[in-house]
Order: C-alpha cells, then structure tokens, then sequence
C-alpha cells in the first residue's frame, strides 16, 4: 500500500507504505490504517492500529478513521473523545493525530499507545533535529488517559513520521528531510517492518499556507 498526495492548494505533501500480517493476498486485511483529511487553513494526520491484527483489527481501525474523516478540523482532545465513544464496542485501538495549522505555522499533536511520532527540523550548521510526540498508555474504546496535547512551531520543509510497531524503531535511520516521501516510506517498510505484526508509516512534509488561499 503506497500514497503519494498534494497539490497546487495543499498545506501538506505526503506519502505512505504499510502492509497487512503476513503480507498482500486475497482476504488479507490490515488493521493499521492512515488518515490525511485537510480543512480549511489545515490538515489532520493521524495513524490508527488496531489492537491485534485481522478482521477485528480492521474493524475498530475503519471506526476510528470514519469519525477522524467526518471532524479532521476538530480540536486533537475532541476527536480522541470522539474516537473513544465510537469504539467502545470493537477491541480498540491505539492512535497518534497530529493536526496542521497553516495560520499559526503550528502542529498540535497527542498519541494514545504506542503509534510513533516524529518531527523532523532542518538545523544550522548541522544535521536535522528530532522531536517525539508524547505517548501515554491506554487504548481507545477501553481506557483514555489524561489527554494532554502539545503544539509545535513548523516551518515549510518539516517533516512529520508516524509509525506502528510494527516497524522497528531503526526506522528512523531511513530519515532524512530531502528525499523523496514515497521513497522514503517505501525503504522504511521494506528494511524495517516486523514479519509478526501489520506495519505501517506515514511521512508528511509541511508546505506552508498556499499562494492559491485556504486549503479546503
């Protein structure tokens, strides 16, 4: 599974590469999904997992995106509420959602489990700097802990990296700010995803606000 998505309006570019349990194959299915869903001034990203892997993976995963899909402008807190109502009655799962804002040149971001996030900066004189997002323990649709988001000033070139564990954490080897997006996540999962578990990333370069107007 690949994407590769902006355009001439769009705050973001993007790319994805992921793969079910057992790799692609008739009946296959993954329960880690990707949400990109811009708004106006704005852009939601979020990476789903849903706990275990198969059809009830799959199940509490498409929930989860179906609700991130109908509200990605809704503040981070109120769509985990939202996401922890709706999957009460599947197995659950655990997310990261970042949300873009053009306006303020900021992303506020929030995990609930073990979905990584990574921002990638351009820094003087020397390599890129690093900052992970703050994950609590709980899984959405049983247990929500305390939701605390935190928000980042972005510049045009940043990068954003979501993973599920089902990539290994050397996975960041792969990184650099330069490259190609569809590239990049296809090396991530080709040299770094676990054979025991669905796998998925998602990379995101911030573009800043369009010439053309709000994205919508």
């Amino acid at each position: 599974m690949s994407a590769d998505r902006g355009g001439p309006e769009s705050i973001i570019e993007w790319a994805s590469a992921g793969r079910p349990l057992g790799g692609p194959g008739p009946g296959s299915e993954s329960g880690d999904l990707e949400v990109v869903a811009p708004f106006e001034y704005g852009a939601l990203v979020a990476v789903i997992d849903g706990l275990g892997h198969g059809p009830e993976a799959a199940e509490a995963a498409k929930a989860a995106s179906a609700i991130l899909h109908a509200h990605p402008n809704q503040p981070v807190v109120t769509l985990f509420e939202k996401c922890h109502e709706g999957l009460r009655r599947t197995r659950g799962a655990v997310m990261t959602l970042a949300s873009f804002d053009a306006r303020t040149s900021s992303l506020t971001w929030l995990g609930v489990g073990n979905v990584e996030g990574i921002v990638l900066r351009e820094r003087p004189g020397g390599g890129p700097s690093r900052e992970s997002v703050t994950a609590r323990g709980g899984v959405v649709g049983f247990q929500l802990p305390p939701l605390r988001p935190s928000t980042l000033a972005i510049s045009p070139g940043d990068l954003l990296v979501m993973a599920t564990d089902g990539i290994r954490n050397s996975f960041t080897s792969e990184l650099t700010l330069r490259e190609n997006l569809q590239d990049t996540a296809n090396a991530i999962l080709a040299h770094h995803s676990r054979q025991n578990d669905d796998a998925l990333v998602v990379i995101a370069r911030y573009l800043g606000q369009s010439k053309h107007g709000p994205t919508i």
